[in-house]
């Protein structure tokens, strides 16, 4: 596994660093048959006003989806901590819901979540352009790989009519689904 250890507007210093890396280490064993590589970003929010400013943020690319995990806390080992009890278990979720699934179907799961940022103020200007890589995937996939990014929301490309779709978690929990049509 390659991992990638990195802070955001702040130095990462070898025993966060070493820290990480064990944790992190140890939680991807869960996943030992898969070729994945992980980000780790760290950072301090600046805002007085948040009381857990520290934050680690693990990225997990596998053959199959993203696997993503965000926590806060007060001190950074806590929230590396956190992070990576988060994403051990969203790898046992995957883990478990990949067996019971065939292979076959498994194998066309890989794309990556694009991150949107919402503008505040109708006024706003784009500040940041994603380009997305959209691999043909099943409706019960692309519902996993929303789940285990923990989003609202996920677009992917339907395997069934290829074009691209938007799936939606609705406020009663249950899921939408928006097909595009040309024409």
């Amino acid at each position: 596994m390659k991992m990638i250890v990195k802070g955001r507007h702040m130095a990462v210093t070898p025993p966060i660093r070493e820290y990480a890396e064990e944790k992190i280490g140890r939680t991807s064993k869960i996943m030992d048959h898969e070729t994945m590589t992980t980000e780790v970003e760290l950072y301090v929010e600046k805002n007085p006003s948040i009381e857990n400013n520290q934050v680690a943020e693990i990225t997990v690319f596998t053959k199959g989806p993203v696997i993503r995990s965000k926590e806060a806390a007060t001190d950074m080992y806590a929230a590396i901590d956190l992070a990576a009890d988060k994403l051990e278990r969203q790898f046992r979720k995957y883990k478990g819901k990949k067996q019971n699934r065939h292979s076959a179907r498994m194998g066309a799961a890989a794309m990556r979540a694009p991150e949107i940022m919402e503008p505040e103020e109708p006024e706003a200007a784009l500040v940041k352009t994603k380009i997305m890589e959209f691999k043909p995937m099943t409706l019960d996939e692309a519902i996993l790989q929303m789940e285990l990014l923990g989003h609202d929301f996920f677009v992917f490309n339907a395997v069934d009519n290829d074009a691209v779709n938007v799936l939606y978690r609705r406020h009663d929990g249950d899921f939408g689904l928006i097909e595009s049509r040309i024409g």
